[in-house]
């Protein structure tokens, strides 16, 4: 076959540095927006990007050319770096280290669209750490919380 051709969905979570509550209210839509013009400069197709005042979650595509690590890195870069610049509370912008980055299938994006959406409400009752951990064990995923939070 002469084309290599791939679709490879993400649901993508990171928070500020220490869940620190700083993505203002106002701050948030343009950081959404900001956000999926990054992923569609790097030939990543943002379906959704949402969250809260310390964390974000996206929905997209990983390109073939890339890695998950290196579509998150420019991710980041870009946004923290677009932030400090939105408000003098920002200049100190950092996100946390680390992300969470889970596969999922065609038939699950709707699902992941709408919890996104849905954010506001859904932590009126989670912190982020829980909702964070509660994605891991649906993923089945290891870790050791020593090594979790920043």
């Amino acid at each position: 076959m002469p084309q290599s051709l791939s679709k490879a969905l993400l649901h993508v979570i990171f928070s500020t540095k220490n869940r620190d509550r700083i993505i203002s209210k106002n701050i948030q839509p343009k950081l959404y927006a900001y956000t999926a013009g990054i992923c569609r400069k790097i030939e990543s197709q943002a379906y959704r990007v949402g969250g809260t005042d310390n964390h974000i979650h996206i929905a997209c595509s990983l390109p073939r050319t890339l890695t998950i690590s290196k579509l998150l890195e420019e991710v980041k870069k870009s946004s923290s770096k677009w932030l400090k610049t939105q408000d003098d509370t920002l200049r100190t912008f950092s996100w946390q280290a680390g992300y969470g980055a889970f596969s999922l299938g065609q038939s699950q994006i709707d699902d992941l669209l709408k919890y996104i959406d849905n954010q506001e409400q859904h932590h009126k009752i989670k912190t982020y750490k829980e909702e964070f951990k509660d994605l891991l064990h649906k993923y089945n995923i290891e870790y050791d919380e020593r090594y979790l939070w920043d």
